[in-house]
């Protein structure tokens, strides 16, 4: 099956790419092993330098691979853009602390000296989505390398062109040959290359089905896996909350990405106190959303990235309003143009109880929820069966605690925006997923924690 670039835009095919065959799998895999074995023995110096001339090509050609990253998955230009100088970032936010994050540890036994010393676990595969294709990478490939091990992409299918430049920008920045390698394969090579005894570990962010998938193939061979999954994260907003920030920032947290987002703000849970007036600002924002052409500057909301991306979220909508939820605005596909093209969409009183409620919605379509307190409103958050990030809203500072301990999230973030950082751990709980990326834990993920004991 050809893997290719389609402009969800304008449906038209942009470039196409056979699959690499099992004996050009078989070179890269050995490649890996070989540039491994040379690479491990780099200083921390010599990597570090590598990555920050990365970041200077990311930071250069930001318009170019903008371009490419809006042309394959249809978010908006400038987000694109955003995108490209966030994965610098992280590039040099890696090579300034991965010194400090991966030096030896001295722990007092009753050794003459015993510490601990993280070293690389070799090609680390990882599994990576389109609708970040520069972050996403970036954020797996940077801790990984400054770690010393070598890095294998698969990439989502429908992004070939940002893959393909993601390596060329490893290369182009010093990094030798083999050390970071995109593979154009498609989804069911996923489980062979993890059963190859040359991949040790494998991280994967994605849905829910391909978690499963990639976690029993790794546990089969007792491999580690890093999985960040979906989300349907909470935004709570109470009383003494500032509405209009509240509001203009619910927006953003919705609407990012072209609500292609894993850690987008989806279900919208708001005290009875303001949710009439809540509600009203919502509609109103939502409603003055501009849709189309991503490559305009003043375009809100793009494509979404496949044809079946938009059915599948249409009909999710269809069934919400038949299993009770109120269409209070949007609901429906743009079919006076070309593309993917959804208008924003507000379903309220949709039952909690309902299968829908239970599900991501991976587009722009805001679900909103009244409770009558925070008690109501923290059951509420906690009812999914995912974990991811959740926002809140609120100037009481026992209401921010009990926000804080009570919300099952890997993240909290009280009074703004979800949002991932490469200084902060970013993963989630129950079906969300495990393991952490970025951060100093993000690093220690793919590293052999090795204890020493010296007498």
């Amino acid at each position: 099956m050809a893997i290719a670039s389609i402009n969800p835009a304008t449906g038209e095919m942009l470039q196409r790419f056979e699959p690499l065959a099992e004996a050009e799998i078989a070179s890269k895999l050995n490649q890996a092993q070989q540039a491994f074995e040379q690479y491990r023995r780099t200083s921390m110096v010599q990597r570090a330098e590598w990555l920050n001339k990365a970041a200077e090509i990311l930071e250069g050609d930001r318009q170019r691979f903008g371009k490419i990253i809006t042309l394959e998955m249809g978010k908006t230009l400038k987000s694109a853009i955003a995108e490209v100088e966030k994965s610098a970032l992280g590039c040099r936010y890696y090579a300034d602390n991965a010194a400090q994050f991966l030096a030896d540890v001295a722990i007092a036994t009753d050794a003459s000296h015993s510490f601990v010393r993280y070293q690389p676990l070799g090609a680390i595969l990882a599994v990576m989505p389109w609708n970040f294709p520069f972050w996403q990478v970036f954020r797996f490939a940077a801790p990984a390398l400054m770690a010393g091990n070598v890095g294998l992409l698969k990439h989502a299918s429908n992004v070939p062109q940002s893959a393909l430049a993601i390596e060329d920008i490893f290369l182009q920045a010093g990094f030798p040959e083999g050390v970071f390698q995109t593979l154009l394969v498609g989804a069911a090579e996923v489980a062979n290359l993890i059963a190859d005894d040359r991949v040790k570990a494998a991280t994967l962010t994605g849905s829910e089905p391909a978690g499963i998938s990639l976690a029993v193939a790794a546990s089969k061979q007792i491999k580690k896996t890093v999985l960040e999954l979906g989300g349907s994260d909470p935004y709570i907003v109470l009383e003494s909350a500032d509405l209009e920030a509240a509001v203009s920032t619910a927006i953003a947290a919705r609407t990012m990405n072209n609500g292609q987002s894993c850690i987008a703000a989806k279900r919208f849970i708001v005290v009875e106190a303001i949710a009439d007036e809540f509600e009203k600002r919502l509609i109103s924002h939502f409603e003055a959303l501009k849709v189309g052409n991503p490559m305009e500057p003043d375009t809100d909301i793009g494509p979404l990235a496949t044809p079946s991306i938009l059915q599948e979220l249409d009909a999710q909508v269809q069934v919400a309003i038949q299993q009770g939820a109120k269409l209070l605005t949007g609901g429906k596909h743009l079919k006076d143009r070309p593309g993917n093209f959804y208008l924003p969409t507000i379903l309220a009183d949709l039952p909690i109880h309902s299968p829908t409620a239970q599900e991501e919605f991976f587009g722009p379509v805001a679900l909103l929820f009244r409770v009558a307190n925070i008690d109501e409103a923290i059951a509420l958050a906690n009812d999914i069966p995912f974990g991811l990030g959740a926002s809140a809203w609120t100037n009481i500072t026992a209401e921010r605690d009990r926000l804080i301990d009570e919300i099952e999230a890997g993240a909290v973030f009280i009074n703004g925006l979800v949002k991932s950082d490469p200084r902060l751990p970013f993963g989630g709980i129950k079906r969300s997923g495990y393991g952490r990326e970025l951060g100093i834990q993000g690093i220690h993920e793919f590293v052999n924690i090795k204890t020493i004991w010296v007498k």
